[in-house]
């Protein structure tokens, strides 16, 4: 199995090294210093698998890498404009992708597209169903140099077939992960997991984000995490107008977020660099889909509102 790691961030690095050191042919896709480092020296890794280092293929196109198995995207799914035309290629060919990323998925609604995931619907007609895995990320880290991840929260990631039931590629996938140490885990629902972990997303990243807070201070704050909850149970109620998921205790995922390491979120991560947030796949994805299915959605889309606000700002330096 060859495996192409599309952006070898924080969850993309940990993956593409772990992989390396377990044998298989990986690749990477990545920019700038990072990449460089990357040539130099291989992936560095300081993980809840030890400290490591691990030689890998790596390039700043993805069409100059040569044929893949897999394709595990793991870059921020408000980059796939940028990335298509390097995926486009891929198209034609018998290549699983894997989406890796947080947000509501370009395959979870397909008619109409979301405006705020696949506008033109140009990515949905590139991938269908039967080539796809998706997957949730359990994990936490950031590329604390070039060249450098530092990885923790756990080794779990959750993979399945968009179209329900078991799945003989999901299995290899999951067995190719599980031997390299990582916790995969398949799922048969995999729709209703990738809407639980947005349902965590729009509450955790938004306020942190908003307040600038990391997770374990802002859960003990009580009106952060007041703030969190009411935006968990709107996104929540989406999800349930959709049939996707059924009632969840909102209140006891907050709580085990609460004892996890103290992370930043990934949306707090870009907002201080000045980056583009991954904004409409996790928040405003929520509020079209609130439209589309007639539920309100007051703090959700008031929050959207905000950190567009806020990206503003400091995409101004302010």
């Amino acid at each position: 199995m060859r495996v192409g790691v599309v952006g070898a961030g924080a969850i993309g690095g940990f993956l593409a090294a772990t992989l390396a050191r377990a044998g298989v042919a990986v690749a990477v896709v990545a920019r700038g210093e990072h990449l460089a480092a990357i040539r130099r020296h291989g992936l560095r890794v300081d993980s809840d698998l030890g400290a490591f280092i691990a030689a890998v293929e790596a390039g700043d196109d993805l069409r100059e890498l040569g044929a893949f198995d897999v394709l595990l995207l793991t870059f921020k799914a408000h980059q796939w404009a940028s990335l298509l035309p390097q995926l486009a290629v891929f198209a034609g060919t018998g290549t699983t992708v894997v989406t890796l990323q947080n947000g509501v998925p370009f395959w979870y609604v397909r008619e109409p597209p979301l405006q705020t995931v696949d506008p033109q619907g140009d990515i949905g007609r590139l991938f269908s169903d039967e080539r796809i895995v998706g997957g949730v990320v359990h994990v936490s880290g950031r590329v604390s140099a070039p060249g450098t991840v530092a990885q923790s929260g756990g080794l779990r990631f959750v993979l399945g077939d968009p179209l329900g039931g078991p799945s003989a590629r999901v299995d290899r996938l999951a067995a190719t992960l599980r031997a390299a140490g990582l916790a995969a885990e398949t799922d048969s629902n995999v729709r209703a997991t990738v809407w639980l972990k947005l349902v965590n997303n729009v509450g955790l990243n938004s306020v942190s984000a908003l307040r600038r807070m990391t997770i374990r201070p802002m859960l003990a704050d009580p009106s952060a995490r007041a703030d969190v909850r009411a935006l968990m149970l709107e996104a929540l109620r989406v999800g349930q107008s959709m049939g996707v998921v059924a009632d969840v205790d909102v209140d006891a995922r907050i709580e085990y977020a609460a004892r996890l390491d103290d992370v930043k979120t990934s949306m707090l991560q870009d907002l201080e660099r000045g980056r583009d947030l991954e904004l409409d796949p996790i928040v405003g994805a929520v509020v079209e889909l609130a439209d589309r299915y007639g539920v309100p959605v007051p703090r959700v889309r008031e929050t959207y509102a905000a950190l567009r606000q806020a990206t503003a700002r400091v995409s101004n330096g302010g």
